[in-house]
């Protein structure tokens, strides 16, 4: 079995695709679950693209400065969730999936990858940089979209 997104989390992608998605709710747990609907739904490097795509246009619509937008926490992310998609049982749903790996909470998580002075360097905003401190773990790439 894989990992499902429930009808609430397709409309949360809906309302957040559409911009109806007040900016001040969308906060790191809400990223996890976007990461997480668009990775039921795609290959991660299509996710990721779908992703970055959600995010600058949610920035553009409610009038967000896009330097916000930071390329290597984006794609850091889908690989972090990606990663504990495939190595936690199945779920049907964003909160189920959230609640089986809390640990995925905790914003600074990355810090135990990337050294601040790499992460939030101005490299790191514009491009994927790769972690300076320990690596991402690799994902068995799954094939086509599904």
């Amino acid at each position: 079995m894989k990992h499902l997104s429930s009808e609430e989390d397709q409309r949360f992608r809906a309302e957040f695709e559409a911009g109806r998605f007040p900016p001040a709710d969308f906060n790191h747990r809400a990223h996890i679950r976007l990461a997480y609907v668009y990775l039921c739904e795609h290959d991660p490097d299509t996710a990721h693209q779908r992703m970055r795509s959600a995010l600058l246009s949610f920035l553009g619509h409610h009038g967000i400065d896009v330097s916000k937008y930071h390329e290597t926490m984006t794609r850091a992310w889908i690989l972090a969730v990606e990663h504990f998609m495939e190595n936690t049982p199945a779920a049907e749903s964003s909160d189920v999936f959230i609640e089986r790996n809390p640990r995925m909470l905790d914003a600074k998580i990355m810090m135990t990858h990337y050294s601040a002075e790499v992460l939030f360097s101005d490299e790191a905003r514009a491009r994927f940089v790769e972690p300076d401190l320990d690596p991402i773990p690799p994902i068995p790439r799954r094939g086509v979209d599904t």
